[in-house]
């Protein structure tokens, strides 16, 4: 039951795969013994074989969290299957791909951590100047809700509120953005190649897979099939370190975004997260000042 709860990773359930198969299993016999604790695998299994495995795998997961990983899956599941490339191979080298796409998304979480703590408490200091103002016995809310310049300073303020909060989830998103299947198509043609085919050949499935799961084009196996045969060099190595490469430079372009942000975050701060606090808290209390002491006259 706990099992069920907790459906494994895509990456656990290729790499749980690759030992089924190469223990001897066939196919969907793997994929029914996988079904006792993925979800996905039990609708896989359901299907009618092998063949049909890659349309099995995008019906049951399209919409999912896990959508990208399981459309990886697909693609080197039908460039596998059609090349007569090891299925069992090519599922562990893939499970290692996403367990190491796994690491760096949660290096990213951590990464981001600091930033998304420091954008709430950004965003709380107006609420707290107004707080403030209450505190020291000062009316800061009835001055926003019943006088005209309060209700200038609560548009404007709640304005200010909601411009900074969407400009700094943009930013933090834009920190986020990142390729989620670097290199894969690299990876998929030193499938291709590996199961007997020529490069032009393996260029061509991979090309077909990618379109089939929905994924982007990717034209660096080209770029390393055309510099393989200028040198004479193994044409499979240079895919794979290709496509390390490429998962190597989009982990960089994220953290360096990372680190940007915290000094991109300064400008919602200063263009719309201090004005909102003078609206909102400072604001309030000289109005309720001045009202109390030309009342006092």
């Amino acid at each position: 039951m706990s099992s069920r709860a907790t459906p494994p990773t895509p990456a656990a359930s290729v790499l749980r795969l690759a030992v089924l198969l190469e223990a001897g299993l066939p196919p969907l016999a793997a994929w029914r013994h996988l079904a006792e604790v993925d979800p996905v695998a039990e609708r896989v299994a359901e299907t009618d074989g092998p063949d049909r495995v890659p349309e099995a795998i995008l019906d049951a997961t399209r919409g999912t969290s896990d959508a990208s990983d399981w459309a990886c899956v697909a693609a080197a599941w039908r460039v596998a299957a059609d090349a007569g490339a090891p299925l069992a191979a090519t599922l562990e080298r893939l499970g290692g791909v996403l367990s190491a796409t796994d690491d760096a998304r949660r290096e990213v979480a951590i990464a981001l951590a600091g930033p998304l703590a420091t954008s709430r408490v950004v965003l709380a200091l107006p609420l707290v100047g107004l707080l403030g103002g209450m505190l020291l016995g000062v009316d800061t809310l009835g001055v926003l809700v019943t006088t005209p310049p309060g209700w200038f300073c609560l548009g404007a303020g709640g304005l200010l509120l909601f411009v900074a909060r969407r400009w700094m989830r943009r930013l933090v998103a834009r920190a986020r953005e990142a390729d989620p299947t670097p290199g894969l198509g690299a990876e998929l043609a030193a499938v291709a190649v590996a199961g007997g085919g020529s490069a032009e050949a393996a260029l061509e499935r991979v090309a077909a897979a990618l379109e089939e799961a929905g994924l982007p084009a990717d034209d660096s196996a080209a770029a390393a099939v055309g510099f393989a045969r200028r040198a004479g060099v193994p044409v499979a190595a240079l895919l794979r370190a290709e496509a390390r490469e490429a998962r190597r430079d989009a982990q960089a372009a994220v953290r360096l975004r990372i680190a940007a942000l915290g000094t991109r975050l300064l400008l919602p701060l200063g263009v719309c997260v201090l004005p909102a606090f003078v609206a909102l808290g400072v604001a309030p209390l000289l109005l309720a000042m001045i009202g109390s002491t030309l009342s006092a006259f």
